[in-house]
């Protein structure tokens, strides 16, 4: 895809959604970590159900740790991988008192320094809670950036740094949700609904559906 292409592309999702964001739901940057954390391999849909729970229960780290193991994985073990996902939730818990006042830091080393935390749930949190221009990129927009000619790459890494060159420096902050949204509703893995997209005659894809 083509510069100008690309500068149009999200010139035209941006018009249709000024303001995007994650699906999670959450009440403060701790939770917002605990959900992208529970997130891996499984829907935000799911997330939520557990979530609303959890989070009325234990809103805090210090909660959290209250709660202990069994009492997390009883809150979520709807979700995919729980027993795993409800240890590191209490280990982060009791690192992010330990090292960083129970507040959640604005560096990545930080964050990845954390359980259950990878390269693209501290991009995530990085740019949804602080406003960071970076690239989470996960399934949908791995797919996305391939299939459009967006930011060709054949790994996720590959993909993120194709996406920071390429993004518009006024469209990057907000490119991820945009994306993310895209690919979760539009351009769907097995039948891609170009005929709703909005970026249809830019789109390097050549099997578009009607």
């Amino acid at each position: 895809m083509k510069r100008e292409s690309v500068r149009e592309f999200f010139r035209r999702l941006a018009e249709a959604n000024p303001h995007p964001t994650t699906e999670l739901e959450y009440g403060s940057p701790f939770q917002l970590l605990v959900a992208v954390v529970l997130s891996a391999q499984a829907t935000d849909k799911s997330v939520n159900l557990a979530t609303r729970g959890l989070f009325a229960d234990a809103p805090t780290p210090e909660a959290i740790i209250t709660l202990g193991e069994e009492g997390v994985a009883a809150h979520i073990r709807t979700i995919g991988l729980y027993r795993n996902k409800a240890r590191n939730v209490v280990a982060l818990s009791h690192l992010l008192l330990e090292r960083h006042g129970g507040e959640v830091p604005r560096d990545r080393t930080a964050l990845e320094a954390l359980p259950g935390v990878g390269r693209k749930t501290a991009n995530v949190v990085l740019n949804t809670v602080f406003g960071e221009p970076v690239m989470a990129v996960d399934t949908h927009i791995f797919r996305l950036a391939n299939r459009t000619g967006l930011a060709p790459g054949k790994d996720v890494l590959a993909v993120e740094h194709a996406l920071m060159r390429r993004v518009p420096k006024e469209f990057l902050r907000d490119a991820h949700h945009w994306l993310i949204l895209h690919g979760r509703y539009v351009c769907t893995a097995r039948k891609p609904r170009c005929g709703e997209c909005l970026v249809r005659d830019l789109c390097d894809f050549r099997d578009k559906t009607a």
